[in-house]
């Protein structure tokens, strides 16, 4: 026993010894409340990596994917040594520039692979290769105002599919005369309700092998059948990203749809309707079926340019692979973990006291497990592009049915990408 305790004082001491041996500099590219989340971790990171200095660099979002895709076609030069990148853009630069990034497993992402929902690894991974860590996630949910729904009649928990969501609806509308609507689309401007209600059905634009166009698929024509049924029912305005906000702030909207980033932005934005919100499950397309989806969500690659990049993965793993660096960015910035430990988290099971005290992270977090993979591939802004329009012709009644529409989308999308439609 002696023997063993002294061997395992001597592993400690090493580990130890090569924590603090890590030095030098590493510089990280992000945005906005993202780079305010990554700062928050830095403190708990130095109390394990001392002599290393972490600098976070805000670019803005829109600035850090163009100098990312700048920087990688110019052979990796001015790139930081940790680089921030959404979700739905990854494969651009998987597809383009496969040499530009760290493969992590040879740095030991494959032992922490089980640590997250395999939905998260689903886009950042290509040929064998991780080139990203999972960082914050979007499951979805449905935001909604206490007191409309009361006044209306409506019991939030009754409502578990979408046809049980249009018949609250109309409750809504007949006590305020249509004034109130359930939600807000940005039909015409955006299709992030498709992809939320495609994701719950487990289908999307493309399948999970990136080889195929999969848009016209029965879970893609339910989704896109929902949407007309919700704007038939005339439970739903039409609004884009500032006029969703403005009908909430102004009382218009009963609910909002979102990944659970919104949290944030309803909290900041109606600091005066504090108690009046809470949270429940998105609707279900059948009775019993799946109540969970993903919009939205980044990763931390690794530029192959850095020069310091063990050092940059031991900021990786103290900021996203420990529950201490995703709650931290979960109470700094509202950053939804995709950890899956960091949902076991004692702060996740406390009331939230803008949300009436309800335990809203226990609620989204648990759908974490349940959400179907999916794929956006290299294509996905072509595939955006082709569904905005398609919608809102759909909605305008230029198709007689969803299929319709899809099939073709799935022709439009086809002819875009060069994949074959599935069959």
């Amino acid at each position: 026993m002696k023997k063993a305790l002294l061997t395992l004082s001597a592993l400690l001491i090493s580990s130890a010894a090569a924590q603090t041996n890590l030095s030098g500099t590493v510089t990280i590219w992000s945005w906005d409340v993202a780079a305010k989340a990554l700062q928050s971790t830095v403190p708990g990171f130095n109390k394990k990596h001392p002599n290393v200095k972490v600098e976070v660099v805000d670019l803005g979002n829109q600035n850090v994917y163009d100098r990312g895709l700048a920087g990688c076609a110019a052979g990796g030069a001015d790139m930081p040594d940790v680089y921030s990148i959404e979700n739905g853009e990854a494969e651009v630069f998987w597809a383009r520039f496969p040499d530009c990034f760290v493969d992590l497993n040879t740095l030991g992402a494959n032992k922490i692979v089980n640590q997250f929902p395999a939905f998260k690894w689903t886009e950042l991974t290509a040929n064998g290769k991780r080139f990203a860590m999972p960082w914050d996630s979007g499951p979805v949910v449905m935001f909604y105002r206490r007191d409309l729904y009361q006044q209306a009649g409506i019991n939030p928990n009754d409502i578990k599919t979408w046809d049980d969501y249009i018949a609250a609806g109309k409750k809504m509308n007949a006590k305020f005369g249509g004034n109130v609507k359930m939600g807000t689309i940005a039909n015409g401007q955006d299709d992030e309700w498709f992809r939320m209600l495609a994701n719950q059905n487990g289908c999307f634009y493309f399948d999970n092998a990136a080889s195929q166009v999969t848009v016209a698929r029965p879970g893609c024509v339910t989704a896109l059948g929902t949407i007309k049924k919700l704007y038939d029912a005339k439970v739903v305005a039409t609004g884009d990203w500032g006029g969703q906000i403005t009908s909430f702030k102004a009382g218009k909207a009963a609910s909002a749809m979102f990944g659970a980033w919104y949290e944030g932005t309803i909290r900041t934005n109606a600091p005066d309707q504090k108690g009046k919100w809470g949270v429940y499950l998105m609707p279900a397309s059948r009775p019993g079926g799946p109540r969970a989806s993903n919009l939205g969500g980044s990763a931390l690659a690794i530029p192959s340019a850095s020069k310091n990049k063990e050092a940059a993965f031991a900021f990786l793993q103290h900021a996203l692979g420990s529950a201490d660096g995703q709650v931290t960015m979960l109470k700094s910035q509202g950053l939804v973990p995709s950890l899956l430990s960091a949902t076991r988290d004692p702060y996740v099971a406390q009331g939230q006291s803008y949300w009436a005290n309800q335990k809203v992270w226990q609620t989204i977090l648990g759908t974490l497990g349940d959400v179907p993979p999916s794929r956006g591939t290299q294509y996905f802004q072509d595939a955006r592009q082709v569904m905005v329009v398609v919608q809102a012709d759909y909605i305008k009644g230029k198709y007689k049915t969803a299929k319709e529409a899809l099939d073709d989308a799935a022709k439009k999308i086809s002819s875009a990408t060069g994949l074959p439609i599935a069959k």
